[in-house]
């Protein structure tokens, strides 16, 4: 699966703040090939490989057919918690900290 890029064809991923996360799990009806809700009741990303990424700040890349439901997730999001950003300078570009 192709990688999301940006207007300027950067790549995109994208990262969860779990201190933030509120545990509704809209990211997870928006695109749960990107996000799930853990045993702990918080959201977390997951790659390819639908293994989760635990670690505080771990990325994933933003797969192209979900980029929507992705930016979606983090426009919807209680919590403010969904970060995506260019991967070549980590300049956000959809979430609490978008530009």
């Amino acid at each position: 699966m192709s990688e999301a890029v940006d207007a300027t064809g950067e790549a995109l991923e994208v990262w969860i703040d779990q201190d933030l996360c509120t545990g509704d799990g809209i990211c997870a009806q928006y695109a749960p090939e990107v996000f799930e809700l853990d045993i702990d009741g918080l959201a977390y990303v997951k790659g390819e490989d639908e293994e989760l990424r635990a670690e505080p700040g771990a990325t994933v890349p933003v797969p192209l057919p979900l980029l929507t439901d992705v930016v979606d997730s983090a426009k919807e999001c209680p919590g403010d918690c969904i970060h995506v950003r260019r991967v070549s300078d980590r300049v956000e570009v959809y979430g609490p900290d978008a530009e």
